[in-house]
């Protein structure tokens, strides 16, 4: 299958039966462009990830505004982006030109996601926001939220979602190759940043960093080597551990296609016990109740380099990364960070499947700006949710062997010791 197409063959494909896993055109995306016209963007966090995001503005519009709370890496960016307006605070940018953007990207830490997509979407802007989509639970509900009343061109970055072989797996499975699906693995050699760590000790802090400003929402503290710029991703306070950094990527696959929710129960063993970061390693259980669409289900997450057993794919060596789809017919094993890629072992022979082919991640946002239909990964109709259920599985990390019960409609677990990261307490002056 070609990775991209046109324009126009991607608005006939939503328009003409295309299968309800991917989005048709929503007429509550009402804030559109002409088709030729250029998107101007802001982009807020602008090193490691941030870099890349700004490449794909580049490509697909115009950058007109960059922030970032190190003035050395928006220095570095605006060298190659010298018309593009400076800040510091994502506020000030909105609040000085926001009548100038039509959109933003955000590649901050995690903690400082939802805080601002949604300064950026009650102002009308469309937002693209690098995964996860928001730190704490209530967070992801409060986000989906705004952006159905707001109405604005939202999609959370993950980018195998858009692959056309990402795609094809999606719809074998749907049509039946594996035959039932009730058990999938998803494992990462994720973290490569400390973990199972103590808080480091206070430490000068660099001339550019605005560091009160990097805490946005968080709660104060000294500034210390172990934080900025990425080992964040290690901290509660910050981060989402090695689940939140690429749970993602890794559950995406069969959770789309297996139309998952919301898991009913967590459980998970962890190499220790911290509330300052996550563990060095920890497999995590997920109970997901029968549906319409599928019986129960039973997923484990494993990361800091634990894998599932090779026995369930024939003794085959599994890489450091990948996922397993485990059928009553046949296993689908997708390695890889994306899950855009798979071989099924066993399986049914089915009718090539037909999916609606993306014009690539990016591009996606860009259409459904410009009135094509809105991108898969949009955050109402499955990033949040996605997100979430991340989000519920470091539950069970805050307090490993234990059971928890997840209620989805209430927001609440059976453990009141987690109510903390349900909904993290805001720092005053922060709010969303």
């Amino acid at each position: 299958m070609q990775d991209h197409v046109s324009r126009r063959e991607f608005i006939k494909d939503a328009f003409l039966g295309a299968p309800a896993l991917w989005p048709a055109v929503s007429p509550s995306f009402d804030r559109r462009r002409s088709a030729n016209s250029r998107v101007a963007f802001a982009v807020v966090g602008v090193s490691g990830r941030g870099e890349s995001d700004l490449r794909d503005a580049a490509q697909n519009g115009d950058v007109v505004a960059i922030c970032d709370v190190d003035e050395a890496s928006l220095l570095a960016a605006s060298r190659k982006f010298p018309k593009a307006r400076l800040f510091t605070d994502y506020r000030r940018l909105l609040d000085d030109a926001g009548k100038s953007i039509d959109a933003v990207m955000i590649a901050t830490p995690d903690h400082t996601h939802a805080a601002i997509s949604a300064a950026a979407m009650r102002l009308g802007k469309h937002c693209f926001c690098d995964k996860p989509l928001a730190h704490s639970i209530w967070e992801t509900r409060q986000i989906a939220r705004i952006a159905r009343e707001t109405r604005v061109v939202t999609q959370m970055g993950i980018q195998g979602t858009a692959r056309s072989r990402f795609r094809r797996s999606v719809a074998l499975i749907q049509a039946g190759a594996l035959g039932t699906v009730t058990e999938v693995h998803a494992w990462t050699d994720r973290p490569n940043w400390p973990q199972g760590i103590s808080r480091p000790h206070p430490a000068p802090m660099p001339a550019s960093l605005h560091w009160n400003l990097w805490l946005g929402p968080a709660h104060s503290r000294p500034y210390a080597a172990g934080y900025h710029p990425y080992k964040w991703r290690g901290y509660w306070a910050f981060g989402g551990g090695a689940l939140g950094d690429m749970g993602c990527h890794l559950i995406n696959l069969a959770y789309r296609a297996l139309r998952l929710h919301s898991p009913v129960a967590v459980t998970a063993s962890c190499s220790s016990t911290s509330h300052e970061t996550y563990p060095a390693s920890s497999v995590v259980t997920f109970e997901f109740a029968a549906s319409p669409h599928m019986p129960a289900v039973k997923f484990i997450w494993y990361d800091g380099g634990k894998k599932p057993s090779a026995s369930l794919l024939q003794g085959v060596e599994l890489l450091e990364n990948g996922a397993l789809i485990v059928g009553s017919k046949g296993t689908m094993y997708a390695p890889g960070l994306h899950n855009d890629h798979s071989v099924v072992y066993g399986g049914v022979d089915v009718k090539e499947p037909h999916f609606t082919e993306s014009p690539g991640h990016l591009e996606e946002f860009v259409w459904a700006i410009k009135g094509g239909p809105p991108p898969a990964a949009n955050f109402p109709d499955y990033a949040a949710a996605l997100t979430e259920t991340v989000l519920v599985g470091n539950l069970a990390v805050w307090s490993p062997g234990k059971r928890i019960l997840w209620d989805s409609h209430a927001m609440r677990a059976s453990n009141a010791e987690v109510n903390g990261i349900i909904r993290a307490p805001y720092r005053p002056g922060w709010s969303i």
